[in-house]
């Protein structure tokens, strides 16, 4: 069962050019649009907080076990260029395969909404501390240029399919189907005899997590080919998801 290290940008004082907002809240708004899709695809992760710095998050990321650090951003040109320059960059620190790894299927998910899919480019950095310092594979993504009105524009009408391609690439990331996001269900394992086994993968191969007796609270986020994704608590001791046949 994946879990990832969520770290959309802090940088309050990058301010939109169409005056919605920072950075920081378009960012924000868009890992909001991505936990529905982490949920329902049975992907842990924790997220830093508005009032962190880059240097906390990744510090709390490399406190934790983490099988991948994102970081969400939005670019700007350099001074003199500003409003001049459009497309997505996804970083990665160089010789880490699993970090080229997980910006090329980011990379190939963006390139089907942004409207000019040849600016969707992979790129190795050393400079990026949010790139080359977390222990994890890292990857960051600077989603379009917040100083260009049209990129500013299509991010913020575009939150919920970025984030459902994000969602896509980690799926194919960590070998996972993709399940939509469905409203969440609660309620309780019922069973004549036995247990439920929630399992790691939805399918009878999968690694049995944690037995389910009668009784049991779930919250049901999404189904796949009779396969249920659901939340769960004190079974595993922390809050998650994973995977139920009934």
């Amino acid at each position: 069962m994946p879990v990832i290290y969520l770290s959309p940008s802090t940088q309050e004082w990058n301010a939109y050019v169409t005056g919605s907002g920072s950075e920081e809240y378009h960012m924000n708004q868009l890992a909001d649009a991505l936990v529905p899709y982490l949920w329902s695809n049975a992907i842990r992760y924790q997220r830093n907080r508005p009032d962190m710095t880059a240097a906390s998050s990744i510090r709390e990321g490399n406190a934790g076990d983490y099988d991948l650090y994102l970081a969400l951003h939005s670019n700007a040109a350099p001074e003199g260029h500003y409003g001049e320059e459009r497309g997505i960059i996804a970083f990665y620190y160089p010789g880490s395969q699993q970090g080229q790894r997980a910006v090329e299927l980011i990379v190939e998910e963006l390139r089907q909404i942004y409207p000019l899919p040849n600016k969707v480019t992979t790129r190795e950095t050393t400079s990026l501390g949010e790139v080359r310092q977390p222990r994890a594979p890292a990857v960051l993504v600077e989603i379009g240029y917040h100083d260009n009105y049209a990129d500013a524009v299509w991010i913020e009408g575009h939150v919920e399919a970025i984030a459902q391609q994000l969602a896509r690439a980690l799926t194919r990331y960590f070998d996972l189907p993709f399940i939509y996001p469905s409203t969440p269900v609660t309620g309780t394992v019922a069973v004549s005899y036995g247990t439920l086994n929630l399992r790691d993968y939805p399918s009878s191969d999968g690694r049995i997590l944690a037995n389910m007796p009668g009784g049991s609270a779930v919250t049901v986020y999404g189904e796949w080919e009779g396969w249920y994704v659901v939340g769960f608590g004190e079974q595993l001791g922390y809050a998650a998801a994973a995977y139920i046949n009934v």
